[in-house]
């Protein structure tokens, strides 16, 4: 049986997202259609937006990848959620454990689009979240408690397990090791949470927004640096006596790739490993950076983190457990709510730094 909801559509490349109805079909046997709650509102999807038309991209497209909903029809092959439970969404296998590289944490991007109807047209997405309903590979569905909130929780599905999944997963910190976190959007303060939590120390928040810096000493931030104040690499350099054990750049632009490598502490052949930087913000095409060789002496290292080496079936269960427990401050993270037919206004706010923290879109309440 077809389903009718709304969604908003990426028509044109760099054009304002359509809002309209389209037909969801029947779920195939490895999918399920969940009818959402909330969204998040990524910055990832604003690249996708704003960069011309690829070689073989198809479009009109749907866009969006974290989520929470309630399952109203499944394929005959799922059997770990059911119709009627509350569900997670997120863009990374559930147990990419099992996944064959090199595909572990590219769990959207090996697996055919889902084809929608939209005025005659065919319209691709996969797993795609903003919209009203989301047809998803049972890959990227994960089963949520139903006492927990189904607006905040959204969230989880891409900002918490990458910024937090980049302090214990990807860098492993250790109590008492200084970070440094380099833009804080929604996914700079959930590495900042996670860092606090795990009892880091100093935790620096370097951003180009006063209000965003204040806002991040609400999630466990111990020092601030206004990047356009001062120069951050010798803020941080004579913060911590030398540099950051790590340094994680949620920003992704050239400048940052080379500010956080600067900003790590340098080691010694032979005696000890210097700090490591961490790329997580998405950089843009027309923005790729090469580094300088000679940024690595010093045994410095640098790398970067897909969905924060997270595996969800193991960490979400945590990501909820600290929620629960009042660590994980999602009720302070999500800072703004849209409805659909704000989507475009939504975006405008997030790409002019409005936003302090992480803003969702919200459809309906429990049954």
């Amino acid at each position: 049986m077809v389903i009718k909801g709304r969604a908003a559509i990426l028509v044109e490349p760099n054009k304002p997202l359509v809002v309209d109805e389209i037909e969801f079909p029947d779920p195939a046997p490895d999918q399920v259609l969940v009818k959402l709650f909330s969204s998040g509102v990524c910055h990832s999807q604003i690249h996708t937006m704003r960069r011309p038309a690829r070689p073989g991209q198809r479009l009109p497209a749907l866009l969006g990848h974290e989520s929470t909903g309630i399952v109203v029809a499944q394929g005959r092959d799922v059997s770990h959620v059911k119709e009627g439970d509350h569900v997670i969404t997120t863009w990374v296998d559930r147990n990419n454990s099992n996944t064959p590289l090199p595909l572990v944490n590219h769990a959207l991007n090996d697996r055919p689009q889902s084809t929608f109807k939209w005025r005659g047209k065919d319209v691709s997405g996969s797993a795609a979240t903003w919209a009203e309903y989301a047809l998803a590979s049972d890959r990227v569905v994960l089963p949520m408690p139903k006492d927990v909130p189904t607006d905040l929780t959204c969230v989880i599905g891409c900002a918490v397990m990458t910024g937090a999944g980049a302090i214990i997963n990807t860098l492993g910190v250790k109590p008492g090791q200084s970070v440094a976190v380099f833009g804080v959007g929604g996914i700079g303060l959930c590495a900042i949470q996670a860092a606090a939590i795990v009892d880091a120390y100093p935790i620096v928040a370097v951003d180009v927004i006063e209000d965003k810096l204040a806002f991040a000493r609400r999630f466990g931030a111990t020092e601030t640096i206004n990047a356009r104040a001062v120069d951050p690499i010798q803020a941080i350099r004579e913060l911590t006596g030398g540099g950051v054990d790590y340094a994680i750049d949620a920003v992704g632009l050239p400048q940052t790739q080379e500010q956080i490598l600067r900003s790590v502490r340098a080691g010694y052949s032979g005696f000890n490993r210097g700090g490591t930087a961490l790329l997580v913000g998405i950089t843009p095409p027309s923005e790729q950076a090469i580094l300088d060789t000679s940024l690595f002496v010093g045994n410095r290292s640098f790398t970067r983190t897909s969905g924060g080496d997270c595996r969800p079936e193991r960490d979400f269960p945590l990501f909820i457990r600290w929620y629960r427990e009042g660590k994980l401050k999602l009720n302070d993270l999500v800072t703004n709510r849209y409805t659909l037919d704000q989507i475009n206004t939504a975006v405008e706010d997030l790409e002019r730094g409005k936003i302090l923290g992480r803003g969702i879109l919200t459809y309906t309440q429990p049954q």
